[in-house]
């Protein structure tokens, strides 16, 4: 039996992403920063819930031990992300961006990744076959918000796009320390979720394949590599 974690599953592409995994046989907990959310969305769908704040030490701390105590970890999904929005549901821009917009959005999509890569390494390291996807963006392409005649290019932003960047050099990094795991970054697209205020053009289980995909990639699959549903993704 392959025991998952997802993190950020009560709602959007986490949850989705637990439904289908547990559909394919996986025993998935879900995390999530708030016990009642987290419940109810993990007896929906049929999953185990674990409180799980990727921004607190104590609580992912907390997190592993459960794991540990339950028989271990096979996959993690690093699924947890905010994007700054304002009340007008638009990005804040080159002009406007603050020191603290960033840091508070790193504190979750990049510091997160670590703090619960750290904390779950050695219950993925007694896996016979440890996969880690750390659910990125499209946005982090440095070659596509770069090439003018790209889709992405238009994205005004700078928080999210950098910090899903950093969470690409994570994945490179840390697939390269740890070979024997597979480690990759996914593009799930464009999906309406409430991270862009439901603007995306996708259904959540359109952006939940390429996760899902990857999540069940075997020791001889890919390791280092950024994807989306099409195939691989230029850094």
């Amino acid at each position: 039996m392959t025991t998952t974690l997802i993190t950020g599953a009560n709602k959007g592409l986490g949850f989705e992403t637990a439904r289908r995994l547990i559909a394919a046989g996986h025993t998935v907990y879900v995390g999530a920063r708030d016990a009642e959310r987290g419940r109810r969305a993990a007896d929906e769908v049929g999953a185990r819930f674990v409180q799980l704040d990727v921004t607190d030490d104590a609580s992912v701390e907390a997190a592993a031990k459960t794991l540990d105590a339950a028989g271990g970890l096979d996959v993690l999904i690093n699924n947890a992300g905010i994007e700054t929005r304002t009340e007008d549901n638009s990005v804040p821009v080159a002009a406007t961006v603050t020191a603290d917009q960033m840091r508070n959005t790193f504190e979750t999509n990049v510091f997160g990744v670590v703090r619960v890569l750290h904390a779950f390494l050695p219950l993925l390291q007694r896996s016979a076959a440890p996969v880690v996807v750390n659910v990125s963006s499209g946005l982090g392409s440095l070659a596509h918000l770069s090439d003018p005649d790209h889709p992405a290019h238009f994205y005004p932003g700078i928080a999210y796009p950098t910090s899903k960047t950093a969470v690409n050099m994570l994945t490179v990094q840390f697939a390269k320390a740890f070979p024997a795991m597979r480690i990759n970054s996914v593009e799930p697209g464009f999906t309406k979720t409430d991270l862009n205020g439901n603007t995306g053009t996708q259904t959540v289980a359109e952006g939940a394949e390429i996760i899902v995909r990857m999540a069940q990639v075997g020791p001889d699959g890919p390791t280092g590599g950024f994807f989306d549903a099409k195939g691989p993704l230029p850094w």
